[in-house]
């Protein structure tokens, strides 16, 4: 997430750090991404050389990159090669051909390229904000909140968490992580290939474009391994109910035109709702079906007086955390304002760090169900609390978009 300090930071990562996001802007094409805000962290920035690469794998064992001559043709405009991209092109973060627009993503999979270790060393992307953007004139903002220690979820995490996972992706500076949650799709019921994570996970803002080999990863090391055992954990103990890639990502435009490093601009709207793909493909069951959950969207959610407490789930990876188990936190959430012209946030005491950036909010409603409301955007780089965006007519612009881009599929 990303991070206030009194100056604060944001980041996308399962680190220590928290992050932001912006309006709703359109993710575009290839055959798989995925990414997420608030904390991440610097891996191993090299690709395996040998790793195959498809948009749709058809079998052949040729080692051609199969996909649509649309999409290939896309990707041509930009001077973008997708043979040439899996085989580590994709590192050129030159700023005249980094992607930013909307509808100018691309993700093509990249398999194998996401294995145990490149897993578990990826960092969380670190944003700060001023302590000026806490002034007490800007809107309704509530006493800083006591601080909450982060519980540890109980192995398996598919047992007792079963819709959180981790994005990772790459950037400019290394390989990075967030974390996210398996949403219901309201075109595909109880098929839903639909995830939530921040904003700040996918794009970089207004200084950047969209990150790349974004892929989730739900129940993340399942069984609760440590940092050690992980060293000689196979890719299906650390990953398995698959690896998924992105195929369509979409984040407020607000994001894409204010966020950034540092501040807390955006920080309303960050959120992003990715769609993804299997990277094995040819199973044919949904993402929803092979974790057996997803939670409904509430973009509605009561007035922060009338809630009496929020959950945030996540993968914190900075001190005095690793970014490799699951935790919660719990508490009523009070209000924060940025910016008087932008939704007021909530805010709740939590002790986690960034990499747990773009992980669920989680209400129980009157009706006795679990609903997202909001989702790890920012906190302070000492942590202590979060702060997650309200969920509005922006945050469901995003959603239905990406629901209806597959609702004939």
């Amino acid at each position: 997430m990303r991070s206030i300090r009194p100056s604060f930071r944001i980041r996308r990562d399962g680190g220590a750090r928290r992050g932001t996001s912006r309006v709703l802007t359109a993710v575009a094409l290839a055959s798989a991404l995925a990414l997420t805000a608030t904390a991440c962290n610097s891996g191993d920035d090299k690709a395996d050389g040998q790793a195959s690469a498809s948009a749709t794998d058809t079998g052949s064992g040729d080692g051609k990159i199969k996909i649509p001559d649309d999409i290939r043709n896309k990707l041509k405009e930009h001077g973008i090669d997708i043979d040439k991209w899996k085989h580590g092109a994709w590192k050129n973060w030159n700023r005249d051909d980094w992607l930013r627009e909307a509808d100018e993503f691309i993700n093509p999979i990249i398999k194998g390229l996401w294995d145990t270790d490149r897993m578990r060393r990826a960092n969380d992307p670190e944003k700060s904000v001023d302590s000026n953007d806490l002034s007490g004139d800007q809107g309704v903002t509530d006493p800083t909140p006591a601080p909450v220690n982060a519980k540890a979820v109980a192995p398996r995490y598919h047992s007792n968490a079963a819709t959180a996972g981790k994005v990772f992706f790459d950037s400019p500076e290394g390989t990075m992580v967030c974390s996210a949650t398996v949403v219901e799709d309201p075109a595909h019921p109880g098929k839903s290939n639909m995830i939530w994570t921040a904003g700040h996970c996918v794009h970089a803002g207004k200084k950047g474009g969209w990150y790349r080999n974004i892929a989730f990863v739900p129940s993340y090391n399942d069984s609760g391994r440590t940092a050690d055992q992980l060293r000689n954990a196979t890719r299906d103990q650390v990953a398995p109910y698959g690896v998924w890639w992105a195929d369509w990502v979409k984040t407020s435009q607000q994001w894409i035109e204010q966020g950034g490093e540092t501040g807390g601009d955006g920080a309303s709207y960050d959120y992003a709702v990715l769609h993804v793909t299997p990277e094995k493909g040819g199973t044919g069951k949904s993402l929803e079906e092979t974790v057996g959950s997803a939670l409904p969207v509430n973009f509605d959610a009561p007035a922060v007086p009338k809630v009496s407490s929020i959950t945030a789930t996540g993968y914190p990876a900075a001190a005095p955390f690793d970014g490799q188990l699951l935790y919660q936190c719990t508490d009523k959430p009070g209000r924060l304002s940025l910016n008087a012209s932008d939704p007021t946030m909530y805010r709740i005491g939590c002790t986690m760090t960034g990499g747990s950036s773009g992980g669920g909010w989680v209400e129980t409603g009157s009706d006795g169900k679990p609903a997202l409301v909001s989702n790890t955007s920012i906190g302070p780089v000492s942590s202590g609390w979060l702060a997650g965006p309200r969920l509005g007519d922006v945050a469901k612009g995003v959603y239905t978009s990406v629901s209806r881009k597959f609702a004939g599929r």
